[in-house]
């Protein structure tokens, strides 16, 4: 909520605070480093023993559709991808030192908010 002053009266704007999206954000990871031989499939059997993957998903070029070496993992609680985070962060995988973190909001996602 804010408060705005004016003409000596306080005005109150409120801003939607989308639960979904918070609930959403706290059990997603971005998981960084990845070879780009990595697929979808590997990067959710990586992450299954920790939880319930409701989505792994790689980003690709737009225009190559190759890998660029990042991608996000969704758990259904964030408890369990907390666990996956502290498991896997620092892990070889495919050769490849990854790092996992909470994903964080787009820019845009922001300003919506």
């Amino acid at each position: 909520m804010r408060s705005t002053c004016l003409h000596h009266k306080h005005l109150q704007k409120e801003y939607p605070f989308n639960t979904e999206m918070a609930k959403r954000l706290k059990s997603q990871l971005f998981v960084s480093r990845l070879s780009f031989f990595t697929t979808n499939e590997k990067l959710k059997t990586l992450f299954s023993p920790f939880g319930e993957v409701t989505e792994a998903r790689l980003v690709k070029d737009p225009r190559t559709q190759r890998p660029k070496g990042f991608g996000f993992v969704t758990f259904d609680s964030e408890v369990e991808a907390q666990n996956a985070l502290k498991a896997m962060n620092g892990k070889i995988v495919d050769g490849r030192l990854i790092f996992v973190e909470v994903a964080k909001a787009r820019r845009d996602e922001d300003a919506a908010s």
